[in-house]
């Protein structure tokens, strides 16, 4: 892939989502104060790579997952339900085409595995890597600065314990690595770098009445972490802290078949960007030059439009989840996000099979608004491979306290 500067600039900023509407203004700056009540106010972040769904039953499901039933990706989703996986050991791979309409290199690949060493405790570990493509850079003259391979990852280590047979807690460590623009000459730019902790609760309650039926409620905050940098240290930004509040309902109509309904709730705990006037000055919103904290919990107070714009920040995913005998899945789910804050809006569809340790999920995007998606027109796959427990070996139980 050829670009001048400007142009990878521009097409990383495609590629992560961050483009903004201008209608007339420059980024966030206004001449006339009175329009800003409904103007495009996306919250933006460093490495939003990391808020991708990596895995295609959950991107099948319009990206809910913090409450679903476990399996080998839980720890992206909630660290707390991965307790819950009743298999010894395993793994999945996935595989994410980014802008396939447009270019040929650029993807997002997750591995990760788990392990229960006991029926109480697991661990597991996973890597999440954007790679974006070749890139030639070249200054305003058109004259070439060499070539470069950007690319971003995140290494995750997570630790899951049941604390009864219904409630579970769990805990990631993250390291971030991004590198978007190398060390050309005329490229005021570095490699970013932080780390951050994800923090899970689960809880699921199975009901034997005329059909049996779980319910499953989750929680967790992921991307707790530094601000990052890519130039000095007095120009950092926050990275996509997320807030996720989901619930998950199972219903067995019969032995081989079964419906699980999903929602999920999310939103950014980063705050929301000011609106400036011309001259620089804050007309609506405060200042977002703030710590990890003060951020975190300002985000849920700064819009500019008061409680009714903070209201529209929060996501919803929706999923309905359709297993026969355990082997075979449909999904479809729906995403939806606020015209002004993104305006992602889309239809999800996915396939899954299992045979008894290994599966393999399948998921496809179709937007339903006129914002093109990313990734809209490209399958997306996931390989699992799940061992289950040694029948031979002994159940520990969990005492209720």
């Amino acid at each position: 892939m050829k670009l001048s500067l400007m142009s990878y600039r521009a097409l990383a900023l495609l590629a992560i989502g961050l483009v903004k509407f201008h209608s007339g203004f420059s980024q966030g700056v206004v001449a006339n104060p009175d329009e800003l009540l409904g103007a495009q106010n996306a919250i933006t972040t460093a490495v939003p790579f990391l808020a991708i769904t990596p895995d295609a039953r959950h991107a099948a499901l319009g990206d809910a997952g913090v409450a679903t039933s476990p399996d080998a990706n839980s720890s992206y989703w909630n660290a707390g339900k991965l307790a819950f996986i009743d298999k010894k050991y395993g793994g999945a791979l996935s595989y994410t085409p980014w802008l396939g309409k447009i270019v040929n290199d650029m993807s997002i690949s997750y591995l990760t595995g788990f392990y229960k060493f006991t029926k109480e405790q697991a661990v597991s570990t996973s890597i999440k890597y954007f790679d974006l493509g070749d890139i030639s850079f070249r200054d305003g003259n058109n004259n070439p600065l060499g070539d470069f391979h950007p690319r971003e990852f995140a290494f995750d280590g997570t630790y899951s314990r049941k604390l009864s047979n219904e409630f579970g807690v769990g805990i990631t460590a993250r390291y971030i690595y991004s590198n978007l623009t190398g060390a050309f000459a005329g490229v005021d730019a570095k490699p970013g770098h932080s780390v951050a902790v994800d923090i899970g609760v689960y809880y699921t309650k199975t009901f034997e009445r005329v059909r049996t039926s779980t319910l499953s409620l989750g929680g967790a905050i992921s991307n707790i972490g530094a601000k990052m940098s890519y130039t000095d240290n007095n120009n950092k930004d926050f990275i996509p802290t997320t807030l996720r509040l989901g619930g998950a309902y199972n219903i067995e109509l019969d032995p081989v078949n079964s419906f699980t309904f999903i929602l999920d709730f999310s939103k950014l705990m980063v705050p929301t960007p000011p609106i400036r006037a011309t001259d620089g000055s804050i007309v609506y919103g405060k200042d977002d030059d703030r710590s990890l904290l003060s951020g975190m919990f300002g985000s849920f107070t700064d819009a500019p439009n008061g409680f009714e714009e903070e209201m529209q920040e929060i996501v919803t995913s929706v999923g309905i989840e359709y297993w026969y005998n355990q082997t075979f899945a449909a999904r479809i789910g729906y995403f939806n996000e606020a015209e002004n804050k993104g305006n992602r809006k889309y239809m999800t569809v996915g396939l899954g099979f299992r045979r008894k340790a290994f599966g393999i999920d399948v998921a496809y995007i179709v937007p339903v608004n006129r914002r093109e998606s990313p990734l809209a027109e490209t399958l997306r796959f996931t390989l699992l491979f799940q061992a289950p427990w040694n029948n031979a070996e002994p159940v520990e139980t969990v005492t209720e306290q």
